[in-house]
């Protein structure tokens, strides 16, 4: 039977009553002071531990759809993503923008606009023991202040190898801000995401130009759950990641300044972030991915009132109801799913279906794989190479 068959999740229900009665009946004649009497309490109630935790954890998985299969729970799925409709990029078709003057910086700023550099990390899953910038990058642990919001949060930057080579000493590069999951922790995109090593490997490959990464959370309100969104009287969460953090990043770093220099990408809470942020700023975000990401803000004990009473405000951080009753972006959006994740998936295709110029949508899929960071590793290649189409390369 498969991991997500309803019929292995009634056997182990029923495996899990039946062990609880079990226990029950059998309980008397094994309260007697003996050795084997106590081995055998601590077995039965063992085996009914596992057998309640078994049933939990199948109920948990079949509703989230955190592991498809069983080779997706034994991390044995390795197919990698293939994009469907690629598009094009709107609006100017992604060659630089002359709207503003790149950020000046050529190393970490200290100062109080810009990247607060805590230290540097190792780029796990680079496949080299080299440490030498220019060959594999630089992965700075950094702390982003909001000079207008008064949010802060941690993350990492990392610097392709380009960055410190001969040539491109006064280059501006494109950057994406990537983010993960609530609650999430950016240590995450690193070790188990492996953003850094990705995109490293895309270089070598020439499947990707040069890029900064931006490696986050999707709430710097932690531990509230911000869903990007400009809470009324609360934390101003989409104004921190569409104005305090490019302009951290232009003080600190060598990043292009103008419209069309940034790109977003998360997944889950951070998909839904990464496509909220360029539907409301796509002057800002011009080019989002989502990997696995709702399209509807949550509301629960984490979020608390995120919209202060206003249903206008509900509407406006549901993108279906944007995308149907406001003017339409000119957006390039990547929407990256498991077929066998069933509700983000036909969440992605029927929002797909609906999109029209100047908004283009393109999906990318596996056939198989649940709700996890097994799956988006293997969405991530295809998913950085294409955003990388749609963004300027380093000038």
């Amino acid at each position: 039977m498969g991991l997500t068959s309803h019929k292995l999740l009634a056997l182990a229900a029923l495996l899990a009553v039946f062990t609880v009665l079990g226990t029950l009946w059998v309980w008397p004649k094994l309260a007697v002071r003996s050795w084997p009497a106590m081995f055998l309490r601590l077995g039965t109630i063992a085996v009914t531990q596992l057998a309640l935790l078994a049933a939990l954890g199948l109920a948990v998985n079949d509703y989230f759809v955190f592991y498809s299969s069983w080779s997706d729970l034994l991390g044995r799925e390795h197919s990698a993503g293939v994009i469907h409709g690629a598009g094009g990029t709107p609006g100017s078709g992604g060659s630089p923008s002359s709207g503003g003057p790149p950020g000046s910086g050529g190393t970490p700023n200290s100062g109080p606009a810009g990247v607060q550099v805590l230290g540097t990390a190792k780029i796990t899953g680079a496949g080299s023991v080299s440490r030498d910038p220019s060959r594999i990058g630089r992965l700075d642990r950094v702390r982003l202040p909001g000079g207008t919001t008064g949010l802060s949060t941690d993350g990492y930057v990392y610097l392709p190898p380009q960055y410190f080579q001969p040539g491109y000493e006064g280059r501006h590069f494109p950057a994406v801000l990537v983010m993960t999951g609530f609650p999430g922790d950016a240590t995450n995109l690193v070790t188990k995401l492996r953003y850094p090593a990705t995109e490293l490997d895309l270089l070598g490959k020439g499947a990707m130009k040069p890029t900064v990464l931006v490696l986050m959370r999707p709430s710097p309100s932690m531990p509230r759950d911000s869903e990007c969104e400009d809470v009324p009287h609360g934390p101003q969460a989409q104004s921190y990641f569409t104005t305090d953090v490019p302009a951290d990043l232009r003080a600190g770093y060598r990043v292009l300044g103008g419209a069309g220099s940034l790109g977003v990408m998360g997944d889950s809470t951070g998909g839904y972030c990464a496509v909220k942020l360029g539907m409301v700023h796509p002057g800002t975000f011009p080019v989002a991915v989502s990997l696995s990401g709702y399209f509807k803000a949550a509301e629960d004990v984490t979020t608390g009132d995120l919209f202060g009473g206003s249903a206008q405000r509900r509407n406006e951080a549901d993108l279906n109801w944007r995308l149907a009753h406001l003017p339409v972006p000119a957006l390039a959006v990547l929407l990256a799913d498991s077929k066998q994740d069933g509700g983000t998936y036909a969440d992605s295709t029927a929002f797909a279906a609906k999109a029209r110029p100047p908004l283009v949508v393109a999906q990318a899929t596996v056939d198989t794989g649940g709700h996890n960071f097994t799956t988006w590793d293997r969405l991530i290649p295809a998913s950085l190479g294409w955003l990388s189409a749609h963004l300027p390369d380093p000038a």
